[in-house]
């Protein structure tokens, strides 16, 4: 039996590799899917597309971000090492990554902004 998307992703994961999918037509396929693709490893580039900062009752704020990869997929992460209303939109970024935590069994990817 095939293994599962999800578990092929989280895999690349545990070794610090962002992957993603191309479809039958080299299109890029994110977030990981059954179907006839191929995978690829992501070198970690990209722009910010979108933020906010979210604000728990109770806890730290911290900034939600959509980030289009130099290879043409967009993915939801988060920027870390600034504060979160200091993530500007257009920000050039570079894949990091955070440990896991509670339920969590693989390391997360997370931007850092690319010095200029």
């Amino acid at each position: 039996m095939e293994r599962s998307p999800a578990d092929v992703y989280q895999e690349h994961c545990r070794r610090r590799e962002l992957a993603y999918q191309v479809d039958r037509h080299g299109r890029p396929v994110f977030r990981p899917r059954v179907g006839p693709t191929e995978w690829r490893v992501s070198g970690g580039r990209g722009t910010v597309y979108a933020t906010t900062v979210v604000r728990p009752r109770g806890g730290e704020a911290y900034n939600l971000v959509l980030v289009d990869l130099d290879e043409g997929f967009r993915m939801m992460s988060a920027v870390v090492g600034r504060a979160p209303e200091d993530v500007a939109i257009g920000a050039r970024v570079r894949l990091a990554w955070r440990e896991p935590g509670d339920g969590e069994d693989a390391p997360v990817p997370v931007f850092e902004v690319e010095a200029a």
